[in-house]
């Protein structure tokens, strides 16, 4: 497929992390891409193997050099509606993401994760229980490595693709061992028109499957196309004699796998009622691939989980503190509470707030109603959480809001950073939303 590119006029737009993976793949193979991106100061650049001859065109698009190309590779940071990639895409201009370009290219099995919120930990618990069970497997997508990094490591046998609504959006042929939605809340709904339109996106990563893994308590997750065989999970007993849920067996409560006992849940390392259907998702996918039992059942029971996901940051006089900054959606926040509040004794004490990215905070009403004891918002989108809670506090930032919860904390309580928002109209990302947390908790809760 790539030696008929070497005749064509190719861009990469957005030149990011995967933007310059995808050139830097493109260059290996022969193929010298024209750059775009529409900011004037990047960094990374200095290390791709570029020359003088080479087009890089920093700033706002021009949709008439866009036009002229035959394909563009437009980054997932980069939203297909704008103006001068819909003028390019009218003239007949290809449009794809890398996921397209590594499915096109790609020759070994894959899974393949998506969802609102989980994609992340049931993504590295897959990788970490094929690798326990000798298989050689690879996790890579919008979890940090670009797909066509992963591409160039030629002893993967599985990858496992952790996919953002984004990058589903340009890809078309991907072709999976297995997919899964693990579950579908409101979010990025300042990029998407509707809630359907957001659903639709997600449902396309089972456009070309042969198993898939859907919520039975989620129906937006449940594929609304044919494929090969389709099975639900979730956390009550599954209907089927070889289904996939949590069954009572001698007075415990079991991870059911396939029809089969797996484990109690009990020995599930990561708490919360969200990670018992994060590893049941996990167990479910390494299984298509050729994980055994007694493989899932170790990594299950000691995967320590993922940084700023429901994260133990600090522990001192008998008050906790959690981060769980990756919680970018209500979606998220609602997990958090629904997967904790039943190993706090004391007050739960919730921070949130941020750029709401146009949801609808009113949906978290019965959780702060009913789960936690003291709200504290902070950011932009923090008075209107604060209002849907009597007694709330608001403060100016984040800072301030660990420092109200440091002075109403005591002994048995637990203090949860679960915003529900994204991070960006006060912080770089969402880590460095964590990170800030976790410092200034251990300094206060001395």
């Amino acid at each position: 497929m790539l030696t008929t590119w070497q005749q064509k006029r190719i861009a990469v737009l957005g030149l990011g992390l995967s933007g310059q993976a995808t050139v830097r793949f493109l260059l290996q193979h022969g193929i010298r891409p024209v750059l775009m991106d529409s900011r004037r100061k990047l960094t990374g650049l200095d290390s791709l193997p570029l020359d003088k001859t080479d087009g890089v065109y920093l700033g706002e698009f021009d949709a008439n050099r866009l036009a002229q190309m035959d394909v563009l590779l437009v980054s997932p940071g980069l939203d297909l509606r704008h103006p001068a990639i819909r003028f390019a895409m009218a003239q007949g201009v290809e449009v794809i993401g890398d996921v397209e370009l590594f499915a096109r290219c790609n020759q070994k099995p894959v899974l393949a994760i998506t969802g609102s919120n989980g994609k992340s930990t049931v993504t590295k618990m897959v990788e970490a229980i094929l690798q326990y069970s000798g298989i050689k497997a690879l996790a890579a997508g919008n979890i940090g490595l670009p797909v066509l990094d992963a591409l160039q490591q030629t002893d993967a046998e599985v990858f496992v693709l952790e996919l953002s609504s984004f990058q589903l959006d340009s890809t078309h042929s991907l072709q999976t061992l297995a997919s899964t939605v693990l579950n579908v809340s409101a979010d990025h709904l300042d990029r998407y028109p509707s809630m359907q339109a957001y659903c639709q996106s997600k449902q396309s990563i089972y456009r070309h499957c042969r198993f898939a893994f859907y919520n039975r308590a989620d129906q937006n997750t449940q594929p609304q196309q044919r494929v090969d065989a389709a099975h639900s999970l979730g956390l009550d007993a599954p209907e089927e004699a070889d289904g996939y849920g949590i069954a009572e067996r001698a007075g415990q409560d079991y991870l059911m796998l396939a029809g089969s006992e797996l484990m109690p849940v009990s020995q599930l390392s990561l708490l919360g009622r969200h990670n018992q259907y994060n590893a049941l998702a996990a167990a479910a996918l390494s299984l298509t691939a050729g994980a055994d039992f007694a493989s899932i059942r170790h990594v299950l029971s000691q995967f320590e989980g993922l940084a700023h996901r429901c994260q133990l940051v600090h522990q001192h006089n008998g008050i906790r503190w959690v981060n769980d900054s990756k919680a970018t959606n209500i979606g998220a926040t609602l997990a958090a509470l629904d997967g904790v509040r039943a190993m706090v004794p004391g007050q739960l004490i919730l921070l949130a707030g941020g750029d709401g990215k146009g949801q609808q905070m009113a949906e978290l009403t019965e959780a702060l109603q009913q789960q936690v004891d003291q709200l504290i918002t902070f950011g932009q989108d923090g008075p209107a959480i604060a209002a849907l809670k009597a007694g709330s506090y608001q403060v100016a930032n984040l800072a301030a809001a660990v420092h109200q919860a440091a002075a109403l904390a005591r002994p048995g309580d637990l203090v949860l950073l679960s915003p529900a928002c994204a991070s960006l109209d006060m912080f770089s990302n969402y880590q460095q939303r964590g990170e800030l947390f976790a410092k200034i908790a251990r300094e206060v809760g001395r």
